[in-house]
Parts: structure tokens; sequence; C-alpha cells
């Protein structure tokens, strides 16, 4: 894995800083005090629609499109990263249903136990139950992460990084979920693909299939 490490090292170094300062802020204040001082970023309509439309990006509707449209343009990443959406979504739905069941979305919080009023973008779309971890947020960089590891160029995976991030992020700001939501999907969708690199690409495996599809079928 030494050539995946030289050629990722910014970007993992990036990611482990974003995950120091979210765990910093986590167990220093605690979610619900950081989620209040986050929601203050809430109520810019340039920020709100961004961050409103961005978060589809994580919707378990979208993700098989765009696994298709990695597919279509090479069949062997389209796998990798296939594999690392579904094991890393199995993995968070059954600690979501199984474990953490229990944990509540801010909007239930907020409204019923700590009575504070939220600035929100959409409130007619919040859920309730089932909070921890964000599914949003593990498809994310589970798909964007594998883009990241694939790519071979800085500013190409540095744009699949920020993708992932803010994805992940829009969560938090549009109040369906906690900080620590985000933190644990985004490390789930992370470990995944760096699991399923090594598998993959590491050991290079399925190389008939390094190609597209129209050149598969062509052959």
């Amino acid at each position: 894995m030494k050539h995946f490490f030289k050629n990722n090292w910014y970007i993992l170094t990036m990611y482990l800083l974003c995950l120091c300062f979210s765990a910093y802020f986590i167990l220093s204040y605690g979610k619900i005090a950081v989620h209040i001082y986050l929601n203050q970023l809430v109520g810019n309509s340039v920020t709100d629609s961004f961050f409103y439309y961005l978060t589809y990006l994580g919707d378990g509707r979208i993700m098989p499109f765009l696994i298709i449209i990695i597919l279509l343009y090479n069949v062997r990443l389209g796998i990798y990263t296939a594999v690392t959406f579904f094991c890393a979504i199995i993995i968070t739905t059954i600690l979501k249903n199984y474990f953490y069941d229990e944990v509540m979305r801010p909007f239930h919080v907020f409204q019923w136990t700590v009575h504070t009023p939220l600035n929100y973008v959409n409130k007619d779309d919040l859920y309730i139950h089932n909070s921890f971890p964000s599914g949003h947020a593990t498809q994310a960089f589970a798909i964007f992460m594998c883009l990241v590891f694939y790519s071979k160029r800085a500013e190409v995976k540095l744009l699949f990084f920020a993708l992932a991030l803010f994805t992940a992020f829009s969560r938090v700001y549009l109040s369906q979920h906690w900080l620590v939501d985000i933190t644990v999907g985004s490390l789930i969708g992370t470990l995944c693909s760096i699991l399923f690199y090594y598998v993959f690409i590491e050991k290079n495996a399925l190389l008939n299939f390094n190609k597209s599809f129209l050149k598969i079928n062509k052959s």
C-alpha cells in the first residue's frame, strides 16, 4: 500500500484533521451545543439552496445512478465503488436499526426535549428516528473516496473529497443529523473504500475490466 499512501497522503491528512476537529468539538461541548453553534450558519439563501440540493448526492435513491455512470466509464472502478457502497451501507443500516435505533435526530430533540428554536431550511423534510450514523454521509464518502483514491490528478482528488465533505455536512446544516452522526458515517465509508481499494486495485484484480463498458462489449 506504499503507492496508495504516497498518492493520497494529503487527502488522508486533511480527512484526519477533519476527524480530529470534529472529535474535539463533540467531546468538549457535546452534540447539542455543537449543533446550536453550527445552526447559526443557516439562513443565507445561497448556502441554504446549496446544501439543500447538494444533500441529494448522498441519497440512496441517487447513488445507484452514480454507480451506473461510473461503471460505464470504467467497469473495474464501478465494481470497486459498488462493493464499497453496499458494504458500507449494510454496516450503517445494521447500526442504525439494531444498535442505535433509539437515537433521535435534532428536530425531535430540540422540539420535545431541549425546546430551543432552530433555523430550518425545509422543516417539512425533517426525520425523527434512526439518527446514528448518517446514511448520507456513509454513502457519500463510500462513493467519492473511491473516486478520490482511483484518480491520478490532485485537483480531481480534491474535488471529490470536497463533494464528500460538503454532502456529509449538509446533513448537519439541514438539521437531519448531529455532527457525530456524519463523522462516524464518513469513517465507515472511508474505511470501506480503503479496504476494497486494497482488494480490487492494489491487488490488480479484474484487470480485464479496467476499461469502459463500451470497450468491453467490443472486445
